[in-house]
Formats: C-alpha cells, sequence, structure tokens
C-alpha cells in the first residue's frame, strides 16, 4: 500500500501533461501511485498516460470512455485508489521539488491528520512563479492537528482540491465524492475541512498553479459557468443535512456571494447574452441562502446588497463610475509625475551651473538598496581617511536606516538628490549611474562592481540578449565612457573588465573593498555575529547563498547531517526572499543586510555561481559548489572559465552528494584545502584589509606611495568559531614584510 495516491485527470493538457507526471515521479519520496485519468481527451493525452505507465510501473493509466468532466474523472480515481491518503493535481500543474517528502513528514509529526493543508505558488509562462497572497493562514504556530472552528480562517483559502491531501479511509467513510459541472470543488473542499476531526498546515508551497494564456476552463467564457448555482445548491444541501454543521451557514452564504461576484465581474467567464441570467439566478440564490442579520464586512456589504436585489443597471453605472475614477487617477498622477520631471530636470541644469564642491561625494549601489558592498566600505574609508569630504548615501526610504549616523541620507529622484549629483565632486557607485546624470568637468566617477566576473557581463552580454533584457549597447559604452577610475580584484577581473567595458578609466587593481571587514575581523568579532544570529557554540553554520532559485530541501539536508550542522539561507537580491522558512536548524537570513557579517558567522559556503565566493574565499574557510546542470547554466549565461576547472572546493551535482560532502568530512579535507589555496590565490592577492585604504589614499588624497599588499603566505586566516576550521586566530592584520606593486593601467 502506497503512503500517496496522486490522482491527475487528463484532458486536452497534451503540452503540459509531460512536466506534471515527471513532477510527481522525480519527487524524492517515492513511495507513492500515480493514476493518470484521461478523460476521453481528444488529443495525445491518453498515450502520454500510456508511456508513462510503460516505463514506470508506479503509474497507473485509466481511460474514460466518454468525457465525463473534472469531477468524475477525478472520482474513477479515487476508486482506483489504494494509498493512505489521497493527492489531487490537475494535468496543467505541477508538485514543486520535494513537496511530497515534506506532506509526508508533516503528517507524521501531526498524528495523521484526516486533511492536510498546504500552499501553491501562481505559475505564469514568463517563469515567475508568484505565492498565494493568503498564505497566512497557513502558518504553524499553535496546537497540530485541530479542528475548522479553531481556525475558521482556513476557509478564506482558494477552494480548491489540489492544496490539500485527505486520508482516503476519511474520504470513504463520508462518502465525498466530486460532482460533474465546473466549479466541482466548491461541494468538495467545503464540506472535507467542515467534517474532518483533525486538520493540520504545511506553510510551504507544494504546486505550481500554471497560469494559462487560453485554453483553460476558468479563463474560456461558456454558460458552463452556471454550473456554479447547482454546485452551491449541493453545498448547502449538504448543510441541512448535518444539523452540527449549522453554524457555517453565514460564513458560506458569504463565500458564494464573493464568488457570484467574481464569476459576474471577469469579462472571460460567462458571454454577454448570459450577464442578466446570470444576475436573476445569483439573486435567488442569494435570497434563498442569506442568513439575516449575520455580519458582512464593510467593503463587500454593497456589493453584496447588490447582487441580492439583483440590481443589474446600478451594478452596471456604479462600475462604469469606479472606472471612470480609477482612470481619472491615473492621468492625474501621470501628468504630476511628467510636471515633476520636467521640474526636476530644469532643476537638475540649474545646480551643474554652480560652483561643485570639492568637499561633497555621494554614494550609491544597484537597486538603490542600502549601505554595503563596495561603495560601503569605500564610504567608511572616506569618513575616516578624509573627514574633510562630506559622505551622503541615496537610497530607497526603506534602506535609510542602514545608512552610518555620520552619512547624509538621499532619496533618489527628489530635489537634493539631483542637487547632490550635480554639485558634488566624487561620484560612487557599483553599477550604472543614474541615466539622466550628466558627468560634469572636474567630477571624479568612481565605478567599483559588484565583485569578480564569473558570468558574462557587459558587451559579452550582446550575444544573449535574453539575459541581457534589451540592454542598450549605446547606453553602456556611453557610462564606461565617464568613467575615472574602475576597481578591480585581480588580474583576471581587469582583463575582463577593460574589455567589457572599454574607457579611458583608470583601473585600480587593488582589491575589493568590502572584504576588508572580512580580513580585519577578530574572534570577538565573531563570536558576537553568531551570538546575534542565535548559532549555538559548536554549531557548524552552512551559509548557503545561490545566485539562482534555491535547488535544496534545507530542512533535508540539515536533517540528514545531523544536530551539529545548521543552514542560514540567503536569497540573491534579485529573486528576493525568504529563500526557506525558518525553522528548527534553517534560518532564513535573506533579509540580513549586511552579507559580509554572514561570512564571518559562518563555517563554510555552497554557492552555485555567486560571485560571493571569490569574497569568502578569501577567508579561507571551506567551499562547496552546488551545480546543478552546470552545461546549461554556461550555455545559457555564459561563464569566463570552467568552474569544474578550477573550484574552490568540493563540487556537489546534486542534494544527495552535497550531503555525502558533509557527512563524509570532504568539504574541509586536505583536496578541498588545495583547491582553495589555489583559487585565492588567483582571485584574491591583493584582499588584505586595506583595499579601501589604497582607493581613498590614490583617489582623494593624491598619494602615490601606498601600502603594500600583504602577500598571501604572511596572511593568517580570519577567526572561525568553530575548532579545526581554521589554523589559528586572527587579532589583528599583519604589517607587510616587504613592498609589493600596486597595479594600475589605462
Amino acid at each position: 500500500m502506497p503512503r500517496f495516491s496522486v490522482i491527475v485527470p487528463a484532458h486536452q493538457v497534451q503540452a503540459y501533461l509531460p512536466a506534471c507526471l515527471e513532477s510527481v515521479l522525480s519527487q524524492s519520496y517515492p513511495d507513492l501511485e500515480l493514476i493518470v485519468v484521461d478523460d476521453c481527451s481528444p488529443d495525445a493525452c491518453g498515450a502520454i498516460a500510456d508511456e508513462f505507465a510503460a516505463r514506470d510501473a508506479r503509474v497507473r493509466a485509466v481511460h474514460l470512455p466518454r468525457n465525463a468532466g473534472l469531477g468524475p474523472a477525478r472520482n474513477a480515481g479515487m476508486e482506483r485508489a489504494v494509498g493512505d491518503y489521497l493527492v489531487f493535481l490537475d494535468g496543467d500543474d505541477t508538485l514543486t521539488p520535494h513537496a511530497l517528502r515534506a506532506i509526508a513528514d508533516r503528517i507524521k509529526e501531526t498524528g495523521e491528520p484526516d486533511v492536510l493543508v498546504y500552499d501553491y505558488a501562481r505559475a505564469h509562462c514568463t517563469g515567475e512563479t508568484v505565492r498565494n497572497q493568503a498564505a497566512a493562514h497557513l502558518t504553524e504556530q499553535g496546537p497540530a492537528p485541530f479542528r475548522l472552528t479553531d481556525r475558521p480562517g482556513l476557509l478564506k483559502l482558494l477552494m480548491v482540491a489540489w492544496n490539500k491531501t485527505v486520508r482516503r479511509e476519511f474520504a470513504e467513510r463520508e462518502g465525498f465524492t466530486f460532482p460533474p459541472g465546473y466549479y466541482e470543488d466548491t461541494p468538495w473542499t467545503y464540506p472535507v475541512l467542515m467534517t474532518a476531526d483533525t486538520i493540520a498546515t504545511l506553510d510551504r508551497v507544494c504546486v505550481h498553479y500554471r497560469q494559462r494564456r487560453q485554453g483553460s476552463i476558468l479563463g474560456t467564457p461558456s454558460e458552463r459557468h452556471l454550473d456554479v448555482f447547482a454546485q452551491y445548491d449541493r453545498l448547502f444541501a449538504f448543510l441541512e443535512s448535518r444539523p452540527e454543521l449549522a453554524r457555517w451557514r453565514p460564513v458560506l452564504y458569504r463565500r458564494m456571494a464573493d464568488h457570484l461576484v467574481t464569476v459576474f465581474t471577469r469579462p472571460d467567464r460567462l458571454p454577454r447574452s448570459l450577464r442578466a441570467e446570470f444576475l436573476r439566478r445569483a439573486r435567488v440564490h442569494c435570497r434563498r441562502y442569506r442568513v439575516p442579520g449575520a455580519p458582512v464586512p464593510r467593503p463587500v456589504r454593497l456589493r453584496h446588497a447588490l447582487l441580492r436585489l439583483g440590481l443589474r443597471r446600478t451594478w452596471r453605472t456604479l462600475r462604469l463610475a469606479s472606472a471612470l475614477r480609477r482612470r481619472t487617477v491615473r492621468v492625474t498622477a501621470r501628468l504630476l509625475r511628467a510636471a515633476r520631471s520636467v521640474a526636476l530636470r530644469g532643476h537638475y541644469r540649474v545646480q551643474r551651473c554652480l560652483p561643485l564642491r570639492a568637499d561633497r561625494a555621494v554614494f550609491a549601489v544597484d537597486g538603490d538598496l542600502g549601505h554595503g558592498c563596495n561603495p560601503g566600505a569605500l564610504e567608511e574609508a572616506f569618513r575616516e581617511l578624509a573627514p574633510h569630504v562630506r559622505t551622503a548615501w541615496a537610497a530607497a526610504p526603506a534602506h535609510h536606516h542602514t545608512i552610518p549616523t555620520g552619512t547624509r541620507r538621499l532619496t533618489p529622484g527628489t530635489a537634493a538628490y539631483w542637487t547632490a549629483l550635480a554639485r558634488s565632486r566624487y561620484l560612487v557607485h557599483n553599477a550604472a549611474f543614474d541615466a539622466g546624470l550628466v558627468r560634469r568637468e572636474g567630477q571624479i566617477l568612481i565605478q567599483t562592481r559588484a565583485g569578480t566576473p564569473l558570468k558574462h557581463m557587459g558587451l559579452d552580454l550582446r550575444e544573449r540578449p535574453a539575459v541581457a533584457g534589451g540592454g542598450d549597447t549605446a547606453r553602456l559604452l556611453r557610462e564606461a565612457g565617464s568613467w575615472d577610475y574602475l576597481l578591480s580584484a585581480n588580474r583576471h577581473s581587469t582583463l575582463t573588465w577593460e574589455r567589457v567595458h572599454p574607457g579611458r578609466y583608470t583601473t585600480l587593481e587593488y582589491g575589493q573593498p568590502r572584504t576588508d571587514v572580512l580580513q580585519r575581523a577578530t574572534p570577538a568579532d565573531v563570536a558576537r555575529l553568531r551570538e546575534t544570529l542565535g548559532i549555538p557554540e559548536g554549531t557548524v553554520a552552512i551559509l548557503y547563498a545561490p545566485t539562482q532559485r534555491a535547488a535544496l530541501d534545507l530542512e533535508r539536508v540539515v536533517t540528514r547531517l545531523g544536530p551539529r550542522f545548521m543552514v542560514l539561507a540567503r536569497a540573491h537580491p534579485r529573486h528576493g526572499g525568504p529563500l526557506a522558512e525558518s525553522a528548527g536548524r534553517v534560518l532564513d537570513v535573506s533579509d540580513h543586510p549586511h552579507v559580509e557579517s554572514l561570512c564571518l558567522a559562518s563555517d563554510a559556503l555552497v554557492t552555485d555561481y555567486s560571485a560571493l565566493m571569490f569574497d569568502y574565499a578569501g577567508l579561507d574557510r571551506p567551499i562547496v559548489i552546488h551545480a546543478d546542470e552546470p552545461e546549461a547554466f554556461e550555455a545559457a549565461r555564459g561563464t569566463y572559465f570552467d568552474l569544474r576547472d578550477l573550484p574552490p572546493g568540493a563540487i556537489a551535482r546534486d542534494e544527495d552528494e552535497l550531503i555525502d560532502i558533509f557527512a563524509g568530512g570532504h568539504w574541509r579535507g586536505s583536496r578541498s584545502a588545495q583547491l582553495r589555496a589555489a583559487f585565492r590565490e588567483r582571485f584574491c592577492p591583493h584582499d588584505d584589509g586595506r583595499s579601501a585604504e589604497r582607493v581613498v589614499r590614490r583617489v582623494v588624497l593624491g598619494q602615490t606611495d601606498l601600502p603594500p599588499v600583504v602577500p598571501l603566505e604572511e596572511r593568517r586566516p580570519a577567526p572561525s568559531a568553530v575548532a579545526g576550521l581554521a589554523r589559528a586566530p586572527l587579532a589583528t592584520v599583519p604589517q607587510p614584510a616587504g613592498p609589493r606593486t600596486v597595479t594600475e593601467s589605462l
């Protein structure tokens, strides 16, 4: 008897069905049967089901003699199911990786509940996934399992079958089946939740709900949308047959009214000829099932009243008035933005006519984020070594709290911001300066970039327009032509930047300023950071910082590795967070403002293609590369060298290999240390804790006798909080034994 019976009805989804079935069969939890019900589909769905059944013994193909609809197709699957739990999945949707394992673990934790409710994300054709907005109702706080009366907010979730797994014995005992027609989920999901003795939730996205551009049932105008009335008749008939459930009638009425409003107002549901008929029947249903005196939230009270009274013309008039108001607001806002833009451009022109201020400097990073990266390290060095220069940081208001007290805060797009750009002598950025910036005579533009390049950048992206996102080559060349200085961490970076960002700037191969804090840290600093993050003493903290979307089941990783390990999960800023739900020994740190602090607090780094590996290598701590399908990434994105030929440590191609590398100790073995040493020698020759100092002394103070670079062999490793991970603690940065040339190139 399998643990799960996954039931997939299929009708005219031949383009999506293989991906759906693969997402089930590739689950890390294999104890399942997959029942594919071919609902007499006119396309190749039946043949695809047979092919999968021939390939995998866990697959059973069921062919219905005539098209019965989604509900009867699911019933056919349930009749043949023998698993402990029923999992429903539509033929154009997919399970997320490790979903069944997470579901099985949660079922075990909560004592085999009748129903487990989990989350989903809408998957768009662009590749974007958007999580359910009502996910807060799935938080696992409080006792579990529970009854619906304990957490009635679950009824605000999308009432569908595919975001729940139901115990098969419970469904058979209660006689639950799906009715024919559209909206077949309605008379199933509400009764299942109301009658279940035990319910649990899983705060995890387990299903990707495909948003099809055309062809889906809910996106096709049809008279079948009138089936919604029969479905609610069935639901309230069930309620009347169970007097003990009468308390739910007001809640179900509100849900019905909201549902009918949605069907009526969506232009892709009802043909125009049926709108009057729909409203007439809606009026009958609202009068039939309404509970007088039941509280209704104020925002929806008017809509429910118009539906109950059947005031079609009034409804149409109010909708037209609302649309007109929204259009007026949009036009007015557009005009105000245009007027503001014109005024700011005029203000900027006037400010450019005024004298430059030699004692002013403006700093910013890509995305208008808070204080950090290379510009952040330089800003600190400006304040320390050139206190006569007043610094300002440009960031969105949400990030102003990260800016040091002594630094002026600027909001991009304001008059103060444009004044600072027009009159400050020094402008420092790690990506593209503002598109409206005009470099003045006497201004000094310092471009720091955001790390050592592994992936293709600049002009090299012309060969990959999908990755470049429609980048403007002319603007790229214009920006590079305005730079005075470009910072470089190593010879590889120097040669790459000068080729992909050609210009007449001076390259300062001084190292990465943002790594200075890593080299200067003391054991007390590391201990304080670990205590702040809640890392227990003696625990090995793994920093997981991928540049792509997460591909690891972090809960499974820490479970397999044992109690001595924990994971700090940091999402790439481009994807946003959280990367994982903070629970147990998995801590999501995507919102932490300083990645350098996370590096110092951790004992090892796991990443894929992130430039963070070059910074972390300077710590001389273990690095493990988790690169599934590296060939595909290199072909799509392009890389400047094959990471497999020159890795900073062990390489894992899948999750099990990664677990074995840590469990077997290879992550910090002698081979790993040798690879890391070669990597450091090539990419970290100048990262000795004084990179920012050299830049300020050279550019601002005009000094030519700069602090020499400390050779790699004379640097001590940064302190680690776990014994055996570092050779010796670091108290201070050692003074160099002799001079070493600092590279400058035109």
